[in-house]
């Protein structure tokens, strides 16, 4: 189907004012449609609302991609929908662990796309920078409250950070065979540890 065909269908159909320019623009990925956009575009199209996307990274995205609506994931969480409205248009997550878990179970979401979505990973990543840096004890809670993961777990994965990052910063300071101080490889491969954190993290924790 050309643009025009599309634009014609979403106004035959849905009674839509959109102009071929417009489909052009959410082919091309410069323009977003709206959600009711969106269902009506998959209705023309005869496919899933979640074939149109490209791979999920916002929390509307994923559930759009399993075709529910608003109602049925606040439902899920014990939220109102104006809640959890509220929270897929500020990207920013405001409930518990609990319901953490039971909007990745939702969503079909790993604990990694979860993260992403709400716009944690920056967090997460300064929280073990110095989880492997000092002592990773005190990170257990603070990690395991922003992780929809299980506590042990997450103890286990911060232990193992640590020990890997502590263990690559003795070996590289040590004296090469020519008597040389490799302290600047150390700072090099310690900084290319901690640029990659929040990726060892999830390897680590098997996500």
């Amino acid at each position: 189907m050309a643009p025009g065909h599309v634009a014609y269908g979403l106004g035959a159909q849905y009674g839509m004012r959109i102009t071929a320019e417009t489909v052009m623009a959410w082919e091309r990925g410069t323009a977003t449609p709206g959600e009711r956009e969106l269902m009506a575009l998959a209705g023309v199209l005869w496919c899933a609302p979640g074939e149109l996307l490209s791979a999920a990274s916002t929390l509307r995205d994923h559930r759009l991609a399993r075709d529910l609506a608003l109602d049925e994931v606040a439902r899920a969480l014990g939220m109102t929908v104006a809640a959890y409205q509220k929270i897929e248009d500020s990207g920013r997550w405001r409930g518990n662990e609990r319901q953490a878990v039971a909007l990745c179970d939702a969503l079909d979401m790993s604990a990694a796309q979860f993260l992403t979505a709400t716009g944690r990973n920056e967090e997460l990543a300064g929280l073990l920078t110095r989880a492997v840096t000092t002592r990773w004890q005190a990170y257990v809670r603070p990690v395991d409250r922003l992780v929809p993961l299980d506590r042990i777990l997450v103890q286990d994965v911060l232990e193992q950070l640590h020990t890997d990052y502590q263990a690559l910063m003795v070996s590289t300071l040590s004296w090469n065979t020519t008597g040389r101080d490799r302290a600047g490889t150390a700072g090099e491969e310690g900084r290319e540890f901690l640029d990659r954190v929040v990726e060892e993290f999830w390897r680590t924790a098997g996500i």
